[in-house]
C-alpha cells in the first residue's frame, strides 16, 4: 500500500505519514505548505506565497526562494514518505494534490457538508453525528502556534467555520429536546462572540426551553447591553420577540424562532386586469462543431453549474465555469456542445456573446453589455452610456432568471467582469485562452483546463470525420497525423476538411507532407482560418519584447526553457525573463511544466513552435538568429563551468574557449548552480540538444566546450548513452571544423567513457590518437587528463607499473598547466595504485597529499574523493575503525551533493570498514542501501562489489547463505573484465564451500582473502 501523508491545520500544524510524525524544521516551508493545505485543489501563486513568507514585504529573491522552499517540501515528502507529485506547478504557482492523503480541513468541509445535508433530509440524529465528528476535528486555534497575520483572512474564515458549525449543532440538539447539551457547548461561544445574535437567541432558548427563565433574560440583557455599548443598536427583531416570549412564559418556544428569515417572495401584480409583459428568452447558441468526441471529464466537470437541484433554496452549485487553453484545443466546441446539451435546464434563454469582436479586434464590455440588453428586452433607448450602469442594469435584468451566458473567447478578467450577473439563478460559462487566475482567485469557478485530446479520443474524432473504414485501413499512418496535428481538435478538423475534400488523398500521404515542418502550418491553415488564426491572434496581442522573446526561443532546438533564458535571449534581468514567459503562458502560446528541481520549465507545442518560426523567419535578420545562438551557447557555458567548479574547483573546466561577453549576472549564476547536479539534471535533455545545434550552426568550439563540460554529470548519475552521443556529436563537428584541439578534447571522453564501460583495449587505442592531437595543439591541461586517464586504463587492465608511470607524467603536467583539481586527482589515483602494489601506508601518505591540494583547488567533489581514496588505504592498511569514521565523512558529502553514484561507493566502504571489525548486522544494513544505490545508477561493476561484501559480512554471521550470491558475482567481474576481484570471488567462494566454514568466520580472516591478488 502507498504511503498515506496526514496533514492537520485545526490546531498545531502536523504532518505525519503513515501514523509517523514528519517534522518541518524550516518556517518558511512550514508558512508555504500552510497555504497550500488551506486551498487544497487550488493554485498558490508564487506572489501570495512570497507575501505569507515575509508579511508581504519580500525580497528581490522571493521567486526563488518560495521555488527552493517547495524543492526542500517535495524532497522530504520524497525521501521521508516516498511520496512525489503532492505539489505540482501550476501557473502561477503551486498547487497541492491531496488525493489519497489526508487534511483535516478539507475533511472538515466533507463532514459539514454532510451534516448540513443530514439536516435537510429531517435525519436530525445523522446530522448530529456528523457535526459532532466535524467540531472534533480541531485540536486548538488554527495553525496555532505559527505566525499566521498574512493568512489572517482563510484562518479567520475557518475560525468563522467553527463557530457556524457550533451554532447549527445547537439548533440541531434544540430541535431533539437536548436542552442542557446545548447550554454546554453554546455558553462559552457566546462568551468569546458577544455580538453574534444568532448563538445568543439559541443559548436563550436552551435557558428557556429548560426552565431557567431567569438565565435566559439575563442572556438577552447583557447581550443588549454589549450590543448598545459597543455598536450603539438595539437587539435585532429576532431576538427581541424571543425576549417578548420569555417574558410572556409562553410554554415552549418554537424551536426555529431564531432562525434567519426566508427571503420574501416577490409582490403579485396589482388586480385582476395587470397583464403579463411578455419576456424576450433569447435563444443564441450557435450550432456546435461536430462531430463532438471525447472530453466526458471536462464536460462532468461543468455539471457544477446545473445540479439536479438548480432553482431550489440551499443548491450548492458555483455560478461561474471558465474553460482556458491554448488555440485549437477546442474550448468554443466543448462550451458549446455543453450548452446545448443543458439547454432545456435553462428554461429562460441562453445568450451567446463572441467577445473577440469582428475585424475591429477584441470586443468591447461595452458592446457586449449592450447586445446582451437587447436580447433580453431592454430597449436601445433606455441603455445607459457609462460601463458601470450598463453593468447594472444587466444584473437586475438578469435577477431571477434561469439562464445560461456563454462568453466565448474573453481576452482578460477585465473584460468579463461587467458581465457576470449578480446572484441569482444566472450562470455563466467563459471561454479563453487566458488561465483567468484573477477570477479563480475572486469566486467560487468551475476551472476546467483543456489541453491535447487523448491519442485515442483524437483517433475516435479522426474516424468520426473522415471514416472509421480510412482510419482501420491505415492506422499507423492514421496515428501518425494524430501526432502531427498535436492531438488539437482544430487541426484534426482542418486535415479531416482536406482528406474529405479530395478522396484521391490517402492518410499516408497527408502524413508525409506533414512531416515536413515548413509545410505543417499552411496544410493545416487554409486561407486566413486554422492554426495559424487562432494562435495569430495571442501572438498579436504580445508586447513587444514578449514577442521578440517567443520567435527567438523557437529557434532553439531545445525540448524545454528554464525561466532565466530571456537573459541571454533578451538580455533582460532574471525576474523579467520569468515574467515574459508567464505573459506567454498566458497568452496560450507555451506550456509550463514542474522541473525535479522545482523551478518551472517552459515549452512549445510543436505547431506553436512551427507558428513562431515563420514570425521568426519573417521578422527576424539572420544575424539576429545567430546572435541568439550564440549568446544562448555562452550563457549555457558560464554556467556549466561555474557548475564544473562547485564540483571540481577551478582549473577542472578546458582552459581558453570563446570569450563569456554576455555572461549571466554573478548573483544568478550562484543561485542556479547553488546545486550543480540538480541543475545539470534539470538541464540534460537541453544540453544535449545544444550541443547538436552547436554543430548543425558552425559553433563547433562551443559544441565541444559544453559536451566535455557535462562530463562529470553524466559520470555521476552513470548517463553513459548520453556522454556517447554529445561527445561523438561533438568530435564530429571539430574535425569538419578542423579544430585539432577541440577533436582531441573529444577522443579523451570517448576514451574516458569506454574506460567506465570496461572497454580497455578501446580506451587505450582512443586515448593515445587523442594524446597525438593535443601535442599538435600544445594544450598541457589536456595532456595531462590523458596520462591520468592512460593510468586508469592501466590499472584496470592490470599493469600497475605502466599505471604509475602514467599516473607520474600527468602529475608534472598538472604541475605545469596550475590545475590543483586535477592533480589532486592524479595524486589519488596514485594512492590507489600504491596500495595495489602492496604499499598501503605510501597511499595513506599520499591520499592526504591529495585532500590537502583539493582544499587548495576548492574542490568539495575531489576532496570526497580523495577521502574515500585515504579509506580504502587505510582499510588495506589494516586500520578500519579509522576508515569507518572516514567513509561516515564521504557519505555525508556525497549525499550532500546529490552524488548517488559515490555515495554508493561510501556506503560500500563503509560496509568493508565495519564487516572487518566483526559488526556484520551494521556492515549489511550499510551495503544494502549502498547496493539500492548502485542498482539506480546501473553500475554493475559495484554491485558486484558490494555483493562480495554481503557474502563477508553474512559468513561473519554464520549464515549459510553466503556462497550463493558469490556466484553471481564472479560472474559479473568475469564479463566486466575485472579479473583481480574475480579471484578474489573465487577464493572467497572456495573457503565458503569448505565443510570446515559451517560456523561464523572472522572478519580479519576474510580480509586476508581479499587482500591478496
Amino acid at each position: 500500500m502507498a504511503p498515506r501523508l496526514s496533514f492537520q491545520v485545526l490546531g498545531p500544524l502536523k504532518v505525519s505519514v503513515d501514523g509517523r510524525p514528519l517534522l518541518l524544521r524550516s518556517a518558511r516551508q512550514r508558512t508555504v505548505l500552510a497555504v497550500l493545505l488551506l486551498t487544497p485543489g487550488r493554485a498558490v501563486s508564487v506572489d501570495a506565497l512570497a507575501d505569507a513568507v515575509w508579511h508581504s514585504d519580500p525580497p528581490v529573491t522571493a521567486r526563488n526562494q518560495i521555488a527552493i522552499c517547495v524543492s526542500a517540501l517535495r524532497k522530504t515528502f520524497r525521501d521521508e514518505a516516498g511520496v512525489d507529485g503532492l505539489i505540482e506547478t501550476l501557473l502561477p504557482g503551486y498547487v497541492l494534490h491531496r488525493a489519497g492523503h489526508y487534511v483535516d480541513v478539507a475533511d472538515l468541509d466533507e463532514t459539514a457538508a454532510a451534516a448540513r445535508a443530514a439536516v435537510d433530509a429531517g435525519e436530525l440524529g445523522e446530522a448530529a453525528a456528523r457535526f459532532e465528528d466535524a467540531l472534533a476535528l480541531w485540536s486548538g486555534p488554527v495553525l496555532d502556534g505559527m505566525d499566521g497575520s498574512a493568512l489572517n483572512g482563510t484562518v479567520d474564515r475557518i475560525s468563522e467555520l467553527r463557530t457556524n458549525l457550533t451554532e447549527e449543532y445547537a439548533a440541531v440538539r434544540l430541535q431533539q429536546g437536548r436542552y442542557r447539551s446545548v447550554v454546554e457547548c453554546l455558553a462559552p461561544v457566546v462568551a468569546e462572540n458577544p455580538l453574534r445574535e444568532h448563538a445568543r437567541a439559541l443559548l436563550m432558548q436552551a435557558y428557556h426551553l429548560s426552565g431557567r427563565r431567569s438565565e435566559a433574560l439575563d442572556c438577552y440583557r447583557e447581550g443588549r447591553r454589549v450590543l448598545v455599548a459597543e455598536l450603539g443598536v438595539e437587539p435585532g427583531a429576532g431576538l427581541r420577540e424571543l425576549h417578548r416570549t420569555v417574558l410572556e412564559g409562553e410554554g415552549r418556544a418554537p424551536a426555529r424562532t431564531a432562525a434567519p428569515p426566508e427571503t420574501a417572495a416577490a409582490d403579485a401584480p396589482a388586480g385582476p386586469a395587470a397583464a403579463p409583459v411578455p419576456v424576450p428568452v433569447p435563444r443564441q447558441l450557435p450550432l456546435a462543431p461536430e462531430p463532438f468526441v471525447g472530453r466526458e471529464y471536462e464536460l462532468a466537470s461543468l455539471e457544477g453549474l446545473v445540479p439536479a437541484g438548480f432553482g431550489h433554496a440551499g443548491a450548492a452549485t458555483v455560478r461561474v465555469a471558465a474553460v482556458c487553453g491554448p488555440a485549437g484545443a477546442g474550448k468554443s466546441a466543448l462550451a458549446l456542445h455543453w450548452a446545448d446539451r443543458v439547454a432545456g435546464r435553462f428554461p429562460d434563454g441562453q445568450l451567446y456573446l463572441d467577445l473577440q469582436g469582428g475585424h475591429g479586434g477584441p470586443g468591447t464590455s461595452e458592446a457586449a453589455l449592450e447586445r446582451a440588453l437587447r436580447a433580453l428586452g431592454v430597449p436601445g433607448a433606455s441603455i445607459p452610456g457609462d460601463l458601470e450602469d450598463r453593468a447594472a442594469l444587466y444584473r437586475s435584468t438578469l435577477d431571477g432568471r434561469r439562464l445560461l451566458v456563454v462568453l466565448d473567447d474573453a481576452r482578460s478578467v477585465d473584460q468579463i467582469r461587467p458581465l457576470l450577473p449578480g446572484r441569482g439563478p444566472a450562470r455563466v460559462l467563459v471561454t479563453s485562452r487566458d488561465p483567468l487566475n484573477e477570477l479563480t482567485g475572486t469566486l467560487a469557478v468551475a476551472r476546467v483546463e483543456l489541453g491535447a485530446m487523448s491519442p485515442a479520443e483524437s483517433l475516435d474524432l479522426l474516424a468520426a470525420t473522415v471514416g472509421e473504414d480510412r482510419v482501420s485501413a491505415e492506422p499507423a499512418a492514421a496515428r501518425r497525423v494524430v501526432d502531427l496535428c498535436d492531438r488539437l481538435p482544430l487541426a484534426l478538423r482542418v486535415v479531416a476538411t482536406r482528406l474529405l475534400s479530395d478522396h484521391r488523398w490517402s492518410l499516408r500521404q497527408m502524413a508525409a507532407r506533414m512531416e515536413d515542418r515548413r509545410e505543417r502550418v499552411s496544410v493545416l491553415s487554409p486561407g486566413e482560418s486554422g492554426v495559424r488564426s487562432g494562435v495569430w491572434l495571442g501572438y498579436r496581442a504580445l508586447s513587444v519584447q514578449a514577442a521578440r522573446l517567443y520567435r527567438q526561443l523557437s529557434m532553439l532546438d531545445v525540448p524545454d526553457f528554464p525561466a532565466w533564458i530571456g537573459v541571454p535571449v533578451l538580455g533582460v534581468a532574471p525576474e523579467a525573463s520569468e515574467e515574459l514567459l508567464h505573459q506567454l503562458v498566458g497568452a496560450q502560446l507555451l506550456e509550463i511544466r514542474p522541473a525535479p528541481g522545482g523551478g518551472p520549465r517552459f515549452r512549445f507545442q510543436e505547431l506553436l513552435r512551427r507558428f513562431a518560426r515563420e514570425r521568426c523567419l519573417a521578422e527576424d535578420s539572420a544575424q539576429e538568429r545567430e546572435q541568439t545562438l550564440e549568446r544562448v551557447l555562452t550563457a549555457v557555458l558560464t554556467l556549466v563551468h561555474a557548475a564544473q567548479e562547485q564540483l571540481y574547483g577551478k582549473g577542472e573546466a578546458p582552459h581558453g574557449g570563446p570569450a563569456h561577453t554576455e555572461p549571466v549576472p554573478d548573483e544568478t549564476v550562484s543561485e542556479l548552480v547553488a546545486d550543480p547536479i540538480e541543475w545539470f539534471e534539470d538541464e540534460r535533455e537541453a544540453l544535449g540538444a545544444l550541443v547538436a545545434q552547436a554543430v548543425r550552426d558552425g559553433q563547433a568550439e562551443r559544441a565541444w566546450l559544453l559536451a566535455v563540460g557535462t562530463v562529470p554529470f553524466y559520470e555521476t548519475r552513470n548517463y553513459l548513452e548520453d556522454w556517447r552521443r554529445t561527445a561523438e556529436c561533438a568530435l564530429e563537428g571539430a574535425r569538419n571544423a578542423g579544430d585539432t584541439r577541440g577533436a582531441g578534447t573529444m577522443l579523451r571522453s570517448l576514451g574516458t567513457l569506454a574506460i567506465y564501460r570496461r572497454r580497455y583495449g578501446e580506451a587505450r587505442e582512443r586515448l593515445l590518437t587523442a594524446l597525438t592531437q593535443l601535442e599538435r595543439s600544445d594544450d598541457t591541461q589536456g595532456r595531462a587528463i590523458v596520462r591520468r586517464n592512460l593510468a586508469v586504463c592501466a590499472r584496470f587492465s592490470g599493469d600497475l607499473a605502466e599505471a604509475a608511470r602514467h599516473c607520474e607524467d600527468s602529475l608534472v603536467l598538472f604541475r605545469r598547466a596550475g590545475d590543483n583539481s586535477g592533480l589532486s586527482h592524479a595524486l589519488g589515483l596514485l594512492a590507489q595504485i600504491e596500495i595495489e602494489q602492496g604499499n598501503p601506508e605510501r597511499g595513506v601518505e599520499l591520499s592526504n597529499q591529495a585532500i590537502e591540494v583539493s582544499y587548495e583547488a576548492g574542490s568539495l567533489r575531489s576532496r570526497t574523493q580523495n577521502l574515500y581514496r585515504l579509506a580504502e588505504a587505510l582499510l588495506s592498511a589494516g586500520r578500519s575503525a579509522q576508515a569507518e569514521r572516514i567513509c561516515h565523512d564521504v557519505v555525508g558529502l556525497t549525499r550532500g551533493q546529490g552524488d548517488r553514484l559515490g555515495e554508493a561507493h561510501g556506503l560500500c566502504a563503509l560496509g568493508e570498514a565495519q564487516w572487518r571489525q566483526d559488526e556484520p548486522h551494521k556492515a549489511r544494513a550499510s551495503l544494502l542501501r549502498a547496493l539500492r544505490l548502485a542498482e539506480e545508477v546501473c553500475d554493475r561493476f559495484l554491485q558486484a562489489r558490494i555483493v562480495t561484501h554481503l557474502a563477508c559480512a553474512e559468513a561473519i554471521r554464520g549464515d549459510g547463505r553466503a556462497r550463493e550470491p558469490l556466484d553471481w558475482a564472479q560472474e559479473e567481474f568475469r564479463t566486466l573484465n575485472a579479473p583481480t576481484w574475480e579471484r578474489r570471488a573465487g577464493r572467497l567462494r572456495e573457503v565458503l564451500d569448505s565443510p570446515d566454514t559451517l560456523r561464523p568466520i572472522e572478519g580479519s580472516v576474510l580480509a586476508c582473502l581479499l587482500a591478496d591478488r
